[in-house]
């Protein structure tokens, strides 16, 4: 499916491909430096997603899925850039949030409390 605008749902299968953008330093490079930018409500699902991915009950299907919407997410290829003011994180926040429904049974209380955690020490 084609992303025409920052509204459109975005299916779980547009990140197939960007699995190779992901690695675990790409990650926190761009959470960590555009964490004020980006705003908790993209953060919080991404930290989520994340933190799922490393739990090893978290079947093989769960984290190709979660990594490539994190990879969408790092990845400097993007439907909207991520410096275009207001809208730069609309395209990764639908792509995270599909990830998670997609993923949602994965996502244990405990890795939840993990990303809450995290939250508060960048968010305060």
């Amino acid at each position: 499916m084609a992303k025409e605008t920052p509204t459109q749902t975005v299916e779980a299968e547009d990140t197939s491909g960007y699995e190779e953008h992901y690695s675990d330093d790409g990650f926190w490079d761009k959470t960590k430096n555009y964490a004020k930018v980006a705003g908790e409500s993209v953060l919080e699902p991404a930290l989520k997603l994340y933190y799922a991915a490393q739990e090893p009950d978290t079947p093989g299907w769960a984290k190709a899925s979660i990594y490539g919407a994190l990879g969408y997410f790092i990845s400097p290829i993007d439907a909207l850039p991520d410096i275009t003011p207001l809208v730069g994180y609309t395209d990764d926040m639908a792509v995270l949030l599909a990830a998670v429904a997609v993923t949602a049974a994965h996502i244990t209380p405990k890795v939840s409390e993990k990303a809450r955690e995290t939250m508060k020490r960048w968010f305060g």
